[in-house]
């Protein structure tokens, strides 16, 4: 995915290692949320939808699709949970628009200790580890960390076909407005290099299960993104904040 797209990947929702642990698993939640997204200075807005549901089979579907520009996205995985942990099975990533189209799969069989699949029309093979993630995974892992109380997180994901290390840590609170009302919120950032100019912060609802209500993004041209909440729902049930001017 190019740079301008990078904020709508971050939907989800999602981004994620020291903390306390849960007390007791926490079943997956099903859950639907919208967004709006806008970039500073650039008069067009874009939208997106990300969404966890359970396939008959017991395992979980987690997809994003995202419209901004000219450009669509839609990434797609098929999970499960084993001892509390986000295990990825199946990942694709589709762009369309913005020149030419790119397409990324990857499987994980887990049993034969390896990821296969094709990234730039070319097919690679790297080994598992534990505790590996996916380019959407991890953002729903993410927000089990937050459950849990973890403060600072770090994630193997296999990003196109290489892994790579996503580090975040918490840096405070906030109560963030957005057309569903306002939430207390924590925020997070996500850690790069010391010299990085591109900066990523994440506001997560604390009232529900921490589903991502806000983003903001500075590219390294200095173009600044903005993705906020529209509505969502979680486990059938509105997601509805505080009316603004309440305390």
């Amino acid at each position: 995915m190019t740079d301008k797209l990078n904020p709508l990947r971050w939907l989800m929702a999602a981004a994620l290692a020291v903390g306390s642990s849960l007390a007791l698993a926490q079943p997956l939640t099903p859950f639907t949320a919208s967004y709006a997204a806008d970039m500073k200075s650039v008069p067009v807005n874009g939208e997106a939808v990300h969404s966890l549901e359970q396939n008959s089979d017991g395992t979980w579907e987690l997809k994003f699709r995202a419209s901004m520009f000219v450009a669509r996205l839609t990434e797609e995985s098929t999970l499960t949970l084993e001892s509390d942990q986000v295990v990825p099975l199946r990942y694709r990533y589709e762009r369309k628009g913005l020149g030419r189209g790119r397409e990324t799969v990857q499987n994980f069989d887990w049993a034969a200790g390896e990821v296969r699949g094709v990234h730039k029309k070319e097919e690679f093979t790297l080994p598992t580890q534990p505790g590996l993630l996916d380019k959407t995974t991890y953002q729903l892992a993410l927000q089990r960390d937050l459950m849990a109380g973890k403060t600072e997180m770090s994630y193997l994901v296999v990003d196109g076909d290489e892994v790579e290390q996503y580090q975040f840590r918490v840096t405070g609170n906030e109560r963030v407005t957005t057309r569903n009302g306002q939430f207390d919120a924590v925020e997070v950032e996500r850690i790069r290099e010391p010299d990085a100019k591109r900066e990523t912060t994440l506001w997560f609802a604390r009232d529900w299960n921490y589903l991502l209500v806000r983003l903001s993004q500075i590219e390294t041209d200095g173009q600044h993104y903005q993705i906020v909440l529209k509505e969502a729902t979680m486990d059938g049930e509105p997601v509805v904040g505080t009316p603004v001017g309440t305390n």
